[in-house]
């Protein structure tokens, strides 16, 4: 039995449940990428590591908003039903995350691109500089 056999796989309904359920939290890179600036594009991008980070390289067509600044009044030109997508530099980062939680405390839907920055440039994708 090796290390990865020593503990069993959960039985297949419950990855299935797992994994479908893990989809509503986050997307990734790619998804984001093959709708921005389409007519599909259903989402908010927030770049929230701060504006100095944003001007110096940033997916194009996200919204700077520091994860610390994430208060009601920041999203209220946005309807109620929109959905947040929060990214930071990377997965080595919490900052998506601690954006998410905020957001979801002020009721919105979101979600978060895990990969960041770092993951968006392993797939190849340009950022836009100010």
């Amino acid at each position: 039995m090796s290390i990865v056999t020593e503990v069993p796989a959960a039985p297949a309904d419950a990855a299935l449940a797992h994994f479908e359920d893990s989809l509503r939290f986050e997307t990734d890179c790619w998804d984001v990428h093959s709708v921005l600036g389409t007519p599909q594009q259903d989402f908010v991008l927030l770049d929230v590591r701060g504006t100095e980070k944003y001007a110096q390289g940033h997916v194009p067509g996200a919204v700077d908003l520091a994860q610390r600044k994430i208060i009601g009044s920041k999203l209220a030109e946005y309807p109620a039903d929109t959905l947040f997508v929060t990214y930071c530099a990377g997965p080595h980062c919490n900052g998506a995350a601690r954006a998410a939680i905020r957001i979801a405390q002020l009721g919105r839907p979101v979600k978060v691109m895990p990969g960041g920055i770092t993951g968006w440039l392993d797939e190849g994708f340009e950022l836009a500089r100010d």
